[in-house]
């Protein structure tokens, strides 16, 4: 045990006072970040209110500017590009009520991010609710607008299964159909052992991917059946389903015979690791390549909760995977956004 965990069980008196400074402080940047939103809000309701009744222009806005900035030096983030993005702030939302309160959890640079790269009030509303649940970083956020994380999150909601949606309802949102791992940095060619061993290298990198619900249980997780030992590539739990996740890796092309091994583990889960309080675990797998006719065959009479999805090492062709959110969402076939 190190000196820092000595020091907080031989202090209780201590720790509880420093519990109340760090709760208060929080509660202080929350306060001041509220306080902050609001205030941009306003000025860009203002702004936007003269350049529809008084004519404003961009001479004005950066008048109004060079004002700010003579009678008062010390304050900051008032130059003319800012302002500007102060009125498309206020315009973007003003008509979605809903959306006010999730806007004042966030700092000014994750809400521009969000109102100045989505195109749709469904992706925005899903980035802000992202945020707020994973807690993302701005440099996190911008990986994942980059990544399609609101485009392959929809789309994986569709390839989920009967069984996946009747044992686990609040499923939605949770897999992708598509995961993105540039940050591994491996060649095109490479093997399922080359795969493991640098998502596992790479693991906080995985999680942000995969969500921070998902905790790693273990690589190469041992299942006893009989006198035979059995290898999961990949286990996983998952906090807001309460259920273990068992992902296999396959280098090549979906095959349907993979899914036989896949359901094997689950049994072997559910009656041996999986403990009563918890749901029944989900199988993943994860291939390079697939054919969606051939996935959606073998799936079809398959009576185990597992998805297929496909990961990629570079960022996706965001036009391409839009188009093809476009012509579900035409169909009918997309959710509504939880």
């Amino acid at each position: 045990m190190n000196k820092k965990h000595r020091d907080l069980q031989s202090q209780p008196d201590f720790v509880e006072v420093l519990r109340h400074i760090q709760q208060s402080r929080q509660k202080i940047f929350a306060q001041a970040n509220t306080a902050l939103i609001d205030l941009y809000w306003q000025i860009g309701q203002i702004i936007s209110h003269k350049v529809r009744t008084e004519a404003w222009g961009k001479g004005v806005v950066t008048e109004l500017a060079a004002f700010i900035a003579q009678h008062d030096p010390e304050l900051k983030g008032f130059s003319d590009k800012n302002l500007w993005r102060m009125k498309q702030f206020f315009e973007i939302y003003q008509a979605d009520t809903k959306l006010s309160a999730l806007l004042r959890e966030l700092p000014w640079t994750h809400n521009t991010l969000i109102f100045s790269r989505c195109k749709t009030a469904e992706e925005r509303e899903y980035y802000l609710k992202l945020c707020i649940k994973e807690r993302y970083s701005t440099r996190e956020l911008d990986r994942q607008i980059n990544a399609s994380h609101f485009e392959r999150v929809m789309l994986g909601n569709q390839k989920l299964s009967a069984v996946l949606r009747e044992l686990h309802p609040s499923i939605s949102n949770t897999l992708k159909d598509n995961y993105v791992l540039e940050f591994l940095g491996l060649p095109l060619q490479h093997n399922e052992s080359h795969l493991q061993k640098a998502l596992i290298h790479n693991m906080k990198q995985f999680i942000l991917e995969l969500g921070k619900d998902f905790i790693f249980v273990a690589e190469e997780y041992r299942l006893q059946v009989g006198n035979q030992d059995f290898f999961i590539d990949l286990l996983f739990f998952h906090r807001g389903l309460a259920a273990l996740l068992a992902f296999e890796l396959k280098i090549g092309k979906f095959s349907p015979e993979h899914l036989g091994q896949l359901d094997f583990y689950l049994e072997a889960l559910d009656r041996d690791v999986k403990k009563p309080h918890e749901n029944p675990s989900i199988g993943v797998l994860l291939c390079q390549d697939k054919d969606e006719e051939v996935v959606e065959y073998a799936l079809s009479r398959n009576l185990s909760p597992t998805m297929v999805a496909q990961y990629e090492l570079q960022l996706p062709d965001k036009k391409l995977i839009q188009a093809k959110l476009q012509e579900l969402s035409e169909k009918g076939y997309l959710e509504e956004n939880q």
